[in-house]
């Protein structure tokens, strides 16, 4: 078997006891975020699984969208995220 070469760990333990890997992650050319894919990409950058910059590039986001996806999960968790309820979170 052939692991790829990665920089940064190849896994990480969410809060919640979840593990979370680089295999968990949307693919690359996804281009229908929903909630959940939106916060696993949130909670990589947050954990450590891949540096921000990485996550910008790899998805094709720009900052000011990643910061406001950040900022809802951070504050109101992944249930902001979600486009019918963004009046609710604001």
């Amino acid at each position: 078997m052939y692991l790829k070469k990665v920089s940064g760990p190849r896994h990480v333990t969410l809060p919640d006891g979840k593990i979370l890997s680089r295999a968990d992650l949307p693919p690359g050319d996804t281009r229908r975020w929903v909630a959940s894919r939106k916060a696993t990409v949130v909670q990589a950058v947050i954990h450590g699984l891949m540096p921000e910059e990485e996550a910008l590039d790899r998805y094709g986001l720009s900052a000011e969208e990643f910061s406001l996806w950040r900022r809802a999960v951070e504050h109101h968790g992944e249930m902001a995220l979600k486009v019918t309820l963004i009046q609710k979170f604001r």
